[in-house]
């Protein structure tokens, strides 16, 4: 009989590691492990699935028994929060901080007005001017004990979770598996916890690019738009939305990918070049780091 982990993984060996697949925060996941020991990749396996587990539990806004859930519907009274949660906010301050105000975690609100199903429906100016009271970092309040929003405003984790999830898994690793080099996987946003054995890269495919790159540490991630956006009249709305406007970024790329020495970097970066629509490429430029950018 098949163990629960068994039941949430599968393992498969190739010529020089295994891998462990699975299904996580709404996208497909994948550990490589450079080893051909099967128990070993098994137990870390398990480990590495059980904090992606943890961690969508816990900050999705799909749930309705979790944090994300509770700060959402506070209705303006303050939530406690742990350290954990606090260091994601704060994060995400940093974020809001660097980019002017463009990258808002509170701007997932506007998820009522614009409906990206690759769909032609735009929504009525008076819609969006409805939810913008809702939009805004600077009306949140938190400190490392608790959080308090306005009544009917909510904060969506989805532009950082996932690439929080793959450097927190990154950190298990490093300390059950130090000597081993793990590829972490999670919807296209990647982190390797070391070079691999006898000098061997890893090989990567980028997204919504047509080349596969050879990878030997650090991380890399992509954001865009490529399955969510709406097309009307012969242009394209981005799903990137400006909190400032409600509206689209216009002119952003349809893909970037970033790579940076931890996931949560690469992705802030790969998020805030779309923010700068017309500007993305020189927004990464000025970064100094390496990255591969797809308009349509």
């Amino acid at each position: 009989m098949a163990t629960l982990a068994q039941q949430h993984y599968e393992l498969s060996g190739h010529d020089s590691y295994i891998s462990a697949r699975f299904q996580a925060m709404a996208s497909p996941c994948e550990f490589l492990f450079d080893t051909l020991d099967k128990s070993l990749a098994d137990s870390l396996a398990q480990k590495g699935v059980a904090q992606a587990r943890r961690i969508e539990q816990k900050f999705s806004r799909y749930a309705k028994d979790n944090l994300c859930f509770a700060i959402n519907n506070a209705e303006g009274a303050s939530v406690k929060i742990d350290d954990e949660c606090y260091r994601l906010l704060a994060f995400a301050q940093t974020c809001f901080e660097l980019s002017d105000g463009m990258f808002d975690l509170t701007s997932g609100v506007l998820r009522r007005a614009w409906k990206f199903d690759c769909s032609s429906h735009i929504p009525q100016q008076r819609q969006i001017d409805a939810l913008l009271p809702l939009v805004g970092w600077e009306k949140v309040t938190f400190d490392q004990h608790s959080i308090q929003m306005k009544p009917g405003m909510e904060i969506d984790f989805g532009g950082i979770g996932k690439e929080y999830a793959v450097s927190a898994i990154a950190d298990i690793y490093r300390i059950h598996a130090p000597d081993m080099s793990v590829l972490i996987n999670l919807g296209g946003d990647i982190q390797i916890t070391k070079p691999r054995q006898h000098k061997l890269p890893w090989r990567v495919g980028i997204e919504n690019h047509e080349h596969v790159i050879s990878i030997v540490q650090g991380a890399l991630a992509t954001s865009g738009d490529a399955k969510r956006f709406i097309l009307r009249d012969g242009k394209r709305y981005s799903h990137i939305l400006n909190p400032k406007t409600g509206w689209p970024v216009a002119n952003a790329p349809s893909s970037v990918t970033t790579h940076a020495p931890l996931c949560v970097q690469a992705g802030c970066l790969a998020t805030l070049s779309l923010l700068n629509g017309k500007d993305a490429e020189r927004f990464l430029q000025n970064q100094d780091v390496k990255y591969w950018c797809t308009r349509v």
